[in-house]
């Protein structure tokens, strides 16, 4: 059930619409989501921001969507379970991948270390130690990438967590 309904531009406030507006006319249209984070133009306009840096991480695609997963799985938020498998399935991952990365895994060594990394920031950062990060570097994961993850996990909750408010389901898709 919705408990927040998406804003026609039009009914947006002010600086929302203009950022509305501009989406609209670089991409033709805007998803369910971000039209409904428009009663608040500052969660907008810092959504819009975090995501489009976050697009910049350094950390491969595949993986990038092995990461989303396994965190919005343990969120469970089904808006963006399927929003990321089907993102996952466009970078190359198979089924096998996809469902070893929902479970927090990965048949990759490298990969499934910082994708349990990627979880434990979400769940129980304070659990983290030195070993932990000594560990994931040991692997060959650079201070930057390592960085990032608090990045890419930080912008899945912030879906994931808006999502499961407002009541957005999948099948609301149009």
């Amino acid at each position: 059930m919705r408990r927040l309904q998406a804003l026609d531009p039009a009914d947006a406030p002010e600086k929302s619409r203009e950022l509305l507006s501009d989406i609209v006319a670089r991409h033709g249209g805007v998803g369910d989501m971000v039209s409904t984070m428009a009663h608040s133009p500052a969660l907008l306009q810092g959504y819009l921001d975090f995501s489009r840096a976050m697009k910049r991480v350094k950390i491969p695609r595949s993986l990038s969507e092995k990461i989303s997963l396994a965190v919005q799985e343990w969120i469970g938020c089904a808006m963006c379970l399927s929003a990321h498998t089907e993102a996952a399935q466009a970078a190359g991952l198979s089924e096998a991948d996809i469902a070893l990365a929902r479970q927090g895994t990965s048949t990759d060594a490298r990969e499934a270390a910082l994708i349990a990394l990627a979880v434990r920031v979400l769940a129980e950062p304070s659990s983290i130690t030195d070993e932990d990060v000594a560990e994931v570097r040991a692997l060959g994961w650079s201070d930057r990438v390592i960085a990032e993850i608090v990045g890419l996990v930080s912008l899945n909750l912030l879906t994931g967590a808006f999502n499961l408010l407002i009541g957005l389901e999948p099948q609301e898709i149009p």
